[in-house]
């Protein structure tokens, strides 16, 4: 039977409308909540045009859905769109790198899901993506796409290749991450925000401050209420974090690796193991002191606005060594030394020479706008030498064979791992400052979208030749 044409389920009007309304949630905010009893002429015009843009997109977003069709072949996915200008497209399942799936609560409504398949091209055309199909249609196409790059063209299905699961999240894993990612912080800065805004609208300044007066009187009802908003904070905490990475599950076949997580909003997401060109493992001060790493798998494919960053993230939150532990299995020829070289004290003085432009900056826009908030500049000062300090410390390195490790970084260091027939490009830079001192930045350019690259400053001129040499002779 040959394949047919056919247009989307028509909940894509709604997956596009909610979209729409999520991307215009702080506009609909000022406009018709905070500014609600404004009679500004910015405010008036502002809603209006905020309307007819309203509409303009219901109208669109109909009309973009009647006139799109896809059609799925054995070997490509076929797109045909426009409302004025016809195009059609076409994309050969040879091309696909990785695949991404994504089920938002409008998509659980109506008992479907949405489908991305990522090339290893940039542009506005890199990636194709089925907004909204079926469960069993994801599941035939993804079929369609191993048999397609095993090679495999015969007309029967075939059966999908059991997974081995390294991860799975738990209540004891998704409470430590709650807290170590300090969520439930953002709940004060949205309960201030509220406050002051009841405070415009209702002029409830003066009662506040006699409340206030009041709690400090009867100081036990303020230790009360304190608590209740640290509980309240707590559970905005967890909630936000079960909803995130609930469910969160690592797994792999032989050829791919698979990532899952979410419980109201589902993503699953698919990487050749062939097609990752580097290994990034990310540290915070807290993430060091409580033995957690983030692992991201920098591959061929993906989006390039950068938002795959999360999906292809070994669990933001895992314990040091069970995250090395399954990199090793998933991807035994990237090995994690712990033992580098380290950079010269010159470099510590390099790194503390060099102009400090957020300080000044700081200086020159508190001195123009606020004053009498100069002493801010100073924090701002003690900060960059700290983080700078901290940088040289954490920052060592070390090449063995066909492995480059690099780790960096004050607050927060990464460690980089990559092989050199993965490197595209290596660049040697000097700066007046760093010739001075007979040191060079190294550049790494990796493939991914956009290209990654990962910077080793102030290592020696002689080394930096070194590692030239290493690459050039390689490429060869």
């Amino acid at each position: 039977m040959q394949p047919t044409s056919k247009r989307y389920h028509p909940a894509m009007i709604a997956v596009d409308l909610i979209s729409f309304i999520k991307g215009s949630v702080g506009i609909v905010l000022i406009l018709f909540i905070f500014k609600a009893t404004s009679t500004a002429t910015w405010v008036v015009w502002g809603r209006y045009i905020f309307i007819i843009v309203g509409i303009f997109t219901l109208i669109w977003t109909i009309l973009q859905w009647m006139f799109c069709q896809y059609e799925v072949t054995q070997n490509s996915v076929i797109e045909r769109k426009g409302v004025f200008i016809k195009s059609q497209r076409t994309l050969p399942f040879s091309s696909i790198h990785n695949h991404k799936s994504n089920t938002t609560f409008i998509h659980r409504w109506f008992g479907l899901t949405s489908l991305t398949l990522e090339t290893g091209t940039s542009g506005e055309h890199a990636n194709f993506t089925f907004p909204v199909i079926t469960a069993n249609e994801k599941r035939h196409i993804l079929l369609l796409l191993e048999q397609s790059q095993d090679q495999q063209n015969s007309e029967t299905l075939q059966p999908v290749i059991e997974r081995t699961i390294h991860f799975q999240s738990n209540k004891k894993d998704l409470i430590k991450a709650s807290f170590t990612s300090l969520s439930f912080l953002a709940f004060f800065p949205l309960l201030s925000a509220l406050y002051f805004n009841l405070a415009e609208l209702f002029h409830i300044e003066d009662s506040a401050k006699s409340a206030f007066d009041y709690l400090l009187i009867h100081w036990w009802m303020l230790i009360i209420l304190l608590i209740i908003a640290m509980i309240l904070s707590v559970l905005f905490g967890l909630f936000k974090t079960f909803t995130k990475y609930g469910n969160f599950v690592v797994s792999d076949d032989k050829d791919r690796i698979y990532i899952e997580k979410g419980l109201g909003n589902v993503v699953s997401y698919s990487i050749l193991k062939h097609r990752v060109q580097a290994v990034v493992i990310e540290q915070s001060l807290l993430k060091r002191l409580l033995r957690l790493v983030e692992v991201k798998l920098i591959s061929a494919g993906g989006s390039e606005d950068g938002n795959d960053q999360d999906t292809s993230s070994l669990y933001p939150f895992m314990p040091k060594k069970q995250a090395y532990q399954i990199l090793q299995s998933m991807l035994p020829q990237y090995i994690i030394e712990e033992r580098m070289e380290r950079f010269p004290i010159k470099v510590l003085w390099l790194k503390l020479f060099q102009p400090y432009y957020l300080t000044i900056l700081s200086i020159i826009g508190l001195a123009i706008f606020k004053r009498e908030w100069l002493w801010v500049a100073a924090i701002v000062f003690v900060l960059s030498v700290t983080s700078r300090i901290l940088d040289y410390w954490f920052t060592s390195y070390i090449r063995h064979g066909k492995t480059v490790q690099i780790r960096k970084g004050g607050f927060v260091n990464e460690t980089f791992v990559t092989h050199h027939e993965r490197i595209q490009q290596i660049t040697i830079k000097h700066s007046w400052l760093q010739r001075k001192f007979n040191v060079a930045t190294l550049v790494f350019l990796n493939r991914a979208k956009p290209m990654h690259e990962s910077r080793l400053y102030g290592l020696s001129k002689e080394e930096a030749g070194t590692f030239y040499t290493w690459y050039h002779d390689h490429s060869k």
